[in-house]
């Protein structure tokens, strides 16, 4: 078989966060359209997300939750970390608390740890990736202890959502597409902290402009045109040396990660992190999404490119 042109991550994220997400993300699996999941611990169905994996083969990391939900750690009564009512602040909420300089990080590490080996208990091996539910891992200060973490664990994927295309995409409301370039910001800012704790990612990562609505098999299509154009820009944005984002003239494939959330919408009170299922987990985007992975048109395009699927073990 020729080499392939691209290898693909296809990471169904939120994997355990209710039973018919869970049933979405297996279906997507073994139809092709996802080859990698990242696993939320602290989520209602994380047990039987683990075992539908060990089942199914599935390659599965840790997506690393400090936003939503109850925490695993059993250590962090009144915590930094915490609400009044024992739950993480939220998306935003965890943004401003940081901000404010009242985040406690030797409690964002204990979390991080206790996530860690709750893993291992669910699933039987270490993450072979890990990254930040909402993206809080490429936070300031944040991204200094989840490396280290890491790095601490052997865990040597993780996440930078640096994407090509993101500044001229036209279909991302205003206010999400602010917090896009935010959290590109911060990726970028992450990546010498990555790096200098030997941590490694794909060269390139999409998933913020084929989100919901917004994929369709011509946006991926599209999307993965600028991954191929991508690599010597990325490198150029992050100094990357060249063992981690390769120059443009190598022959190696491009190794690319696509985040999806793939699924059945969540049915009311069932699933979350122990607040219930938020409204992105009960959106028909979810099944859109699913729909739209396994369509068997784009499962064409993928061979007809030279584009190979693949795991973060595999990279």
């Amino acid at each position: 078989m020729p080499q392939p042109k691209v290898k693909l991550v296809v990471t169904g994220d939120d994997f355990g966060y209710c039973p018919r997400r869970n049933h979405g993300i297996v279906e997507c699996f073994q139809t092709g359209g996802v080859s990698n999941v990242s696993l939320l611990v602290n989520a209602t169905s994380a047990l039987d997300a683990a075992e539908l994996a060990k089942i199914h083969l599935i390659p599965i990391g840790l997506h690393a939750n400090l936003s939503e939900g109850a925490p695993v750690s059993q250590n962090l009564k009144g915590s930094t970390l915490l609400n009044e009512d024992g739950f993480f602040h939220g998306k935003t909420g965890f943004r401003k608390v940081l901000s404010s300089g009242q985040l406690n990080m030797y409690e964002v590490e204990q979390e991080l740890r206790a996530q860690v080996k709750r893993f291992c208990e669910l699933v039987g091996h270490l993450p072979y990736h890990m990254d930040g539910h909402q993206h809080v891992h490429v936070l300031p200060e944040v991204r200094e202890v989840f490396a280290q973490v890491l790095a601490d664990f052997s865990i040597r994927y993780t996440r930078i959502p640096v994407e090509p295309g993101l500044h001229a995409c036209p279909l991302i409301p205003p206010h999400l597409h602010e917090f896009y370039i935010q959290v590109q910001k911060d990726a970028l800012s992450s990546v010498e902290v990555f790096r200098r704790h030997g941590i490694r990612w794909p060269d390139v990562y999409l998933g913020l402009t084929t989100m919901g609505q917004n994929m369709s098999i011509d946006n991926i299509k599209q999307a993965l045109g600028y991954a191929l154009g991508a690599r010597s820009l990325t490198n150029t944005l992050t100094g990357t040396q060249t063992d981690e984002i390769a120059a443009p003239n190598t022959n190696r494939p491009v190794t690319v990660e696509l985040m999806v959330h793939p699924g059945y919408p969540s049915h009311p009170q069932e699933g979350g992190c122990g607040q219930g299922p938020d409204d992105f987990s009960q959106s028909e985007d979810r099944q859109h999404e699913l729909e739209t992975l396994t369509d068997p048109s784009l499962l064409a395009f993928y061979k007809q490119e030279r584009i190979q699927l693949c795991a973060f073990r595999d990279l």
